[in-house]
């Protein structure tokens, strides 16, 4: 019986040690279902973590970019201020008012001539000569001879030493004249004829032509305010004039010589070369622009509101300064402003330190050069040959230009992608480079637009010293009396004279080239 029983009782212990082993092998199974969502749990959590990490690397990766473009921004806007800061009137158009107390030492434009300082031999000078016909002469004698004789000019023996003082003479109060205008009875028939007053005679009292020239020409011509203006009057003259008197008389004057500006005007613009530019005025409380037309022999202005409101109805040669709206007008060709050109490079060669532009600073002074001895010599244009070569050698210092830009890294200014200061220059002296050299071809042409530009100059004192026009009226009175003013000046009159004339005497006698 009890051999019978060990198959089972083995069977009974192989069941329990298969038991205890599944039990095992369950507890393990659990261990690693345990471990297993662990596991999961923290893969889960990893591949969140991994989400979020690629969110923050993607945010901050475009944050990198964002800032990396703000800094090439904020750079560009360092080295454009930077720019600035390093321009003054030696090399860009600023006036040299804005240079500041502390401008730097000027380096002139022309190079050294090896000649002295001053008058050069032969040269005609303005030195203070005798009057052989002097106003007045005024004698002196010796106090008494040491006898005691008093002398005389009866005792004067040989030539008198003599000195002149030449000096302004005392200044008289105005002085009145009065017109009479009769009324007559004819012997013959008995009808009574009333005489006319003179043409300008209109009123009971009132000032001439002679005092209203005067104070047009100090206001317009020397720029002195009316009150200042008014007081002069009275310490020299002992006239009683209010400011709005002095107003009066300069737009009085101004309108009855519009008609020779008006001429002025016409014959500037119709001229064979001109030079135009324009300027800002204030008007109004707004900027208003003082356009010019001027030649050796003409000047003209024309106040607006708009700088592209530029002189109209021009033929001819037109000399400027690349401002975009003169190559609207209808010219027979243009001729950009060398002087201008100089200056930029300058600002290219001195700030951006870019080696093109200091060769070709030096061509154009040359080219410049040569023309100005072909003028002097026969009035002729640059010989072809040279005028050939200079061209030359324009092309080739100006692809210099072209191929040093090109070479650079892109340049972005605000997001725009606009270009570097000295490439734009360097893109329009070669698309524009018969213009440029204009004057080498035609010597009418100058090399720069200075009859413009020296003309224009005294508004910006008149801004100095009165800050506005209070209308546009105002600016185009100032207008009117600089065109007599200043075509006075060429023309050799005296401008006074020229103030107190009438708009068509001096029209006849207006020399046109």
């Amino acid at each position: 019986m009890q051999a019978e029983l060990d198959p089972i009782s083995a069977m009974r212990l192989e069941i329990a040690k298969i038991s205890e082993s599944m039990a095992k092998a369950n507890s393990t199974i659990e261990t690693l279902r345990a471990g297993l969502a662990s596991t999961k749990a923290r893969l889960d959590a990893s591949e969140a973590r991994c989400r979020r990490l690629d969110a923050e690397n993607k945010a901050l990766r475009a944050e990198n970019s964002k800032l990396r473009d703000e800094n090439t921004l904020l750079k560009v806007r360092v080295a454009d201020l930077e720019r600035r800061i390093g321009l003054d009137s030696s090399n860009s158009s600023k006036p040299p008012s804005s240079d500041g107390l502390k401008k730097p030492a000027r380096i002139p434009a022309r190079s050294k001539s090896g000649k002295a300082p001053g008058g050069q031999p032969n040269h005609p000078g303005a030195t203070l000569r005798r009057n052989p016909d002097p106003e007045h002469v005024m004698d002196h004698f010796p106090a008494a001879c040491p006898c005691g004789h008093v002398l005389s000019l009866a005792d004067s023996v040989g030539t008198p030493a003599a000195r002149q003082v030449v000096d302004i003479p005392e200044p008289r109060p105005v002085e009145t004249t009065e017109h009479r205008a009769h009324s007559c009875r004819c012997p013959r028939c008995g009808a009574v004829s009333k005489a006319a007053f003179p043409a300008g005679v209109a009123a009971p009292v009132q000032y001439g032509r002679r005092i209203e020239a005067l104070v047009a020409w100090l206001a317009a011509g020397h720029f002195v305010a009316e009150d200042r203006l008014a007081a002069l009057a009275s310490d020299l003259f002992s006239a009683d004039l209010s400011a709005a008197t002095v107003g009066s008389m300069v737009r009085r004057r101004s309108e009855a010589l519009s008609g020779f500006a008006g001429a002025v005007g016409d014959a500037a613009k119709a001229a064979p070369v001109k030079g135009l530019d324009e300027t800002g005025l204030r008007i109004g409380g707004k900027l208003g622009w003082l356009h010019v037309a001027a030649t050796p022999l003409l000047t003209a202005f024309f106040p607006s509101m708009k700088r592209g409101d530029i002189v109209q109805a021009v033929g001819g040669v037109a000399v400027h300064d690349h401002f975009k709206s003169y190559f609207s007008l209808s010219v027979s060709a243009h001729a950009l402003c060398g002087a201008h050109l100089l200056r930029e490079l300058a600002a290219v060669a001195e700030i951006d330190k870019e080696a093109w532009a200091p060769p070709l600073i030096d061509l154009l002074k040359q080219a410049c050069h040569l023309a100005n001895e072909a003028r002097r010599q026969d009035g002729s244009a640059v010989d072809p040959g040279e005028a050939a070569a200079l061209k030359s050698e324009y092309d080739r210092r100006v692809a210099a230009g072209v191929a040093f830009h090109e070479a650079l890294p892109p340049f972005s200014k605000d997001g725009k992608g606009a270009r570097r200061p000295g490439h734009n220059l360097v893109l329009r002296l070669r698309g524009f480079k018969s213009a440029v050299l204009l004057f080498l071809d035609d010597p009418a042409v100058p090399f720069s637009n200075n009859w413009a530009e020296t003309a224009l100059r005294p508004a910006k004192t008149k801004m100095k010293v009165s800050g506005c026009f209070r209308v546009l009226g105002g600016a185009e009175a100032f207008a009117r009396l600089r065109t007599v003013i200043e075509t006075a000046r060429k023309q050799g009159w005296r401008i006074l004279d020229a103030l107190a004339s009438d708009s068509a005497s001096l029209t006849a006698r207006l020399v046109l080239a």
